[in-house]
């Protein structure tokens, strides 16, 4: 028997790979059956040689094909000499986590013969419904709206979605998760994206950060949302600045700004790139944009354009 699992969302595809591993190990304690071929260690006769001899002890092997498809002398041969796979009582697990063709001819093979399953990204209330599932299993429970708090914040990256969820768990020690331990310990994607784009405007980078914002606004973000978020960082440096010029800690930054810690310790980092005259002149370009956008005197991502060239 073949299982083929693929597809973008790898930390889902890992859940079920684990499952299948783990499911195997209950049947089978010894573990001797279970046979892993991936990188270097992929040679297709060895492979085949494993389902043609009989397991040693009772039950069957378990054999996980690591990235397969980026082998072709395996792959070659594999179509060659399908049959032995296909018909093997043996439990054989194609995994992928790169991208794959779906014109690709080992794809289409395994897509006809295998028990398929393919990891898109979640939405919707599928991906609500994940991660409920993801707070049940660490017995973690939240109040209304904290899922779709964390969605905001995060979108469907369930590697991240994952790692966040385990540390509000932790957080909270038996109590409910609520909207503000998001808030306090969950940063937002685009919100890491824009302080790229203030480090490559502190390096004077300019290629960087146009690209950054270009990459954005290409996937659909609102110009004017991006503006938003440098307006919003450009004021919390003038701020920090201001503090650190009156010797505040950085502990005393972020009890008297109640700014997320990670804000606060980037900012740090980038006022040392700008005198206190330099923030307020950018502060003041972006106002201006931003008023000029409002009055439809220039297109919002022109706008963009013409302040980080100015910047």
């Amino acid at each position: 028997m073949i299982i083929f699992l693929y597809g973008q969302d790898t930390y889902r595809s890992r859940q079920k790979l684990n499952e299948i591993i783990e499911n195997y190990k209950k049947a089978h304690k010894s573990g001797v059956n279970l046979k892993i071929f991936g990188g270097n260690n992929f040679d297709f006769d060895e492979i085949q040689n494993e389902i043609k001899q009989a397991s040693i002890i009772s039950g069957k092997k378990l054999l996980l094909l690591k990235d397969a498809f980026s082998n072709a002398g395996f792959k070659e041969k594999f179509l060659k000499n399908s049959k032995s796979f296909i018909n093997s009582k043996d439990l054989i697990v194609f995994y992928e986590e790169k991208e794959i063709t779906k014109t690709n001819s080992l794809f289409k093979l395994l897509k006809k013969s295998a028990k398929s399953q393919e990891f898109e990204p979640l939405d919707g209330q599928s991906l609500k419904n994940w991660i409920k599932k993801e707070f049940d299993d660490k017995k973690a429970k939240t109040e209304a709206g904290v899922t779709e708090k964390l969605i905001s914040f995060i979108g469907s990256d369930s590697w991240r979605l994952s790692n966040e969820i385990r540390k509000l768990a932790s957080f909270a020690k038996n109590k409910i998760i609520q909207i503000k331990d998001v808030d306090l310990l969950v940063k937002p994607k685009i919100e890491t994206d824009v302080f790229k784009t203030i480090d490559a405007i502190a390096e004077k980078n300019k290629k960087q950060a146009l690209e950054l914002l270009h990459k954005h606004l290409s996937k659909g973000d609102s110009p004017l949302y991006l503006l938003s978020m440098i307006n919003f960082q450009f004021r919390n440096l003038i701020l920090i600045k201001n503090l650190v010029e009156k010797d505040y800690t950085s502990e005393k930054i972020q009890k008297s700004t109640k700014l997320h810690p990670y804000v606060v310790r980037k900012s740090l980092w980038q006022i040392r790139k700008f005198s206190s005259p330099e923030l307020k002149k950018i502060y003041q370009r972006i106002f201006k944009v931003d008023m000029d956008i409002k009055r439809g005197r220039i297109e919002p991502e022109l706008a963009l354009d013409l302040l980080i060239t100015a910047i």
